[in-house]
């Protein structure tokens, strides 16, 4: 489902190309448009993704469609040995970079390119993977979602933290109407790309969430599946176990 919603409608490039370019083109002020257009409660999202993996141990941990390397430094601030952070947009990798060179944990956090539907490392690599509002974004959801499963290692660890559509009648109707007309118009003021904002929003929509999304991860040979929801279901958190 996801896979049929692109960035640039009228481009002959493939999704993954889009995505790429999309966010090189909104790479120098992702960071402060995300913190506005979500009030700031997105770092308490992956705050909990942290906790999740830090409460399993987890010593090697993967960053998949890190971006700019927010839950990586997060992660780089704990007591894992090493991260890794993995985006395909060189443009949002290089500001990660420098976020995590500023922060003093270049001996910690890797920032490497890379394609999550194919990546570099071998199997049973990490003890737990993340991806934070990343995994819409995949051109091939459950290819990627498989990649991931093969570099984990048994009893290894992904927690998702992906938009979603509240429940309830009238908290789902204010959400509409704010990623439908308020995001975009604020993305169009404040951003180099006018259809970035656009596709955001419309990504988040089309994407399978709840036990919908659960399911395609118990399919993609996950063997249990966690789903919480998060703010009234503006998003949630999936915790899958290898």
């Amino acid at each position: 489902m996801s896979s049929k919603v692109t960035p640039y409608k009228d481009s002959s490039l493939g999704k993954k190309e889009q995505v790429t370019q999309m966010f090189d083109n909104v790479s120098s002020n992702y960071d402060t448009l995300n913190r506005i257009l979500t009030f700031g409660i997105d770092v308490g999202w992956r705050k909990k993704v942290v906790q999740m993996v830090m409460d399993a141990r987890a010593k090697k941990v993967l960053d998949v469609a890190t971006g700019t390397g927010d839950l990586a430094i997060m992660f780089g601030r704990e007591a894992t040995e090493e991260v890794v952070g993995l985006d395909i947009s060189p443009g949002m990798l290089e500001i990660g970079k420098n976020k995590v060179s500023d922060k003093g944990l270049d001996k910690k956090v890797k920032m490497i390119i890379g394609d999550s539907e194919k990546m570099v490392f071998d199997d049973g690599t990490f003890d737990a993977v993340t991806v934070a509002f990343g995994v819409r974004n995949f051109e091939d959801l459950e290819k990627g979602l498989r990649e991931i499963l093969r570099v984990l290692r048994p009893g290894g660890m992904l927690v998702v933290l992906e938009t979603s559509q509240p429940e309830g009648a009238v908290v789902k109707q204010l959400f509409r109407f704010y990623s439908k007309y308020i995001i975009p118009n604020i993305g169009k003021l404040m951003s180099k790309d006018k259809k970035a904002y656009d596709y955001l929003p419309e990504s988040a929509a089309a994407f399978p969430y709840g036990e919908a999304f659960n399911n395609i991860l118990l399919k993609s040979g996950f063997s249990t599946s966690k789903v919480y929801p998060q703010t009234f279901g503006a998003a949630t958190i999936y915790q899958a176990i290898k």
